[in-house]
């Protein structure tokens, strides 16, 4: 029952007071974490493409480890504190420590905020969607940059929401808590050659597998549950939903871009990498509000089930027939 009221918790501080200021927010301090020990795993990492790099992975790899092995720990011991508590208590005190590591209300804010920035010119709009992709935005039409902000929010909408929840619903606060870093960690180190000057081909595979790994399932069950928000018209187009998230080169974040793109009816591309629903519509305003419809009710559906879940196995953990 603590988990259950955690939940709700946690996404009313989301919707009504959103993000926590940087310097106390654990996905930020993860962040810090992972940039100070990147300059060591960097070290001695050969400059260009190779073959092999065994020693740049293997010190992704201890860096990683011991990282979210501090992570999960501290989590762990906060979770154990926190139900020596009345069910209340404890819940209220879950809550607030899992909504930094969920975040809707700033994906769908951001996500507003493109459209709104490319309602006054086409420069606006690029220049806002660059605090949300680490692609090149300079030569983006307006139809591609309403694309990537839509690709955003489905990809988004499994990293920053379902599979935090997913995981806290399986493993609670420690699992939330691993699955951040690893999503972060991807992030920053997970890029399959040079960035930013250094090259992570070997230094980030590590990271990046551990994403794919933990990832794998909630990008899936994002995939169905937009689907299923978008009622027959969404499980209509279910049986191209695979083959069309295959196209994309990361094996789970096809998945939720795919399904979103059936959904609108659009094409979502990437250029010279993919086009998901190549035979789509172009993406107008219309469809950018339609997106936010769809991942909302398939956050709706996803605290509707989770809730579900919790409460019956506290229910069946006392014995009790629901």
């Amino acid at each position: 029952m603590a988990f259950a009221l955690a939940l709700l918790v946690a996404l009313a501080i989301d919707r009504w007071w959103g993000e926590p200021r940087a310097r106390v927010h654990p996905v930020v301090w993860i962040g810090n974490y992972l940039g100070w020990v990147a300059t060591w795993v960097q070290h001695g990492a050969q400059p260009q493409a190779a073959k092999q790099d065994l020693p740049a992975f293997w010190r992704g790899a201890v860096g990683w480890c011991v990282g979210a092995a501090w992570v999960a720990a501290l989590a762990w011991v906060l979770q154990i504190a926190l139900l020596a508590l009345p069910w209340w208590a404890a819940g209220i005190g879950l809550g607030v420590l899992l909504k930094p590591l969920l975040a809707w209300a700033m994906l769908r804010d951001e996500v507003r905020a493109v459209e709104s920035a490319l309602g006054k010119s086409l420069q606006a709009g690029r220049e806002r969607l660059r605090w949300l992709v680490s692609r090149d935005v300079a030569q983006l039409s307006a139809t591609e940059v309403r694309e990537s902000a839509i690709e955003t929010l489905a990809e988004n909408l499994n990293d920053s929401v379902v599979a935090p929840i997913f995981w806290f619903v399986l493993l609670g606060l420690p699992g939330v808590a691993l699955y951040r870093f690893a999503n972060t960690a991807d992030a920053m180190w997970g890029y399959p050659g040079l960035y930013k000057g250094r090259n992570w081909a070997w230094a980030g595979k590590w990271a990046a597998r551990a994403d794919d790994v933990l990832s794998w399932l909630p990008a899936r069950i994002t995939a169905v549950l937009l689907l299923l928000a978008a009622g027959w018209n969404g499980l209509s187009r279910a049986g191209t939903l695979a083959q069309e998230a295959h196209k994309t080169p990361s094996p789970n974040s096809g998945w939720p871009m795919a399904a979103m793109a059936l959904n609108l009816g659009v094409a979502l591309r990437k250029p010279s990498v993919y086009v998901l629903n190549p035979q789509g519509k172009p993406a107008s305003a219309a469809h950018t509000a339609l997106a936010l419809r769809f991942a909302s009710k398939a956050l709706l559906a996803l605290v509707v089930c989770a809730q579900t879940a919790m409460i019956l196995v506290a229910f069946l953990s006392r014995g009790i027939s629901p």
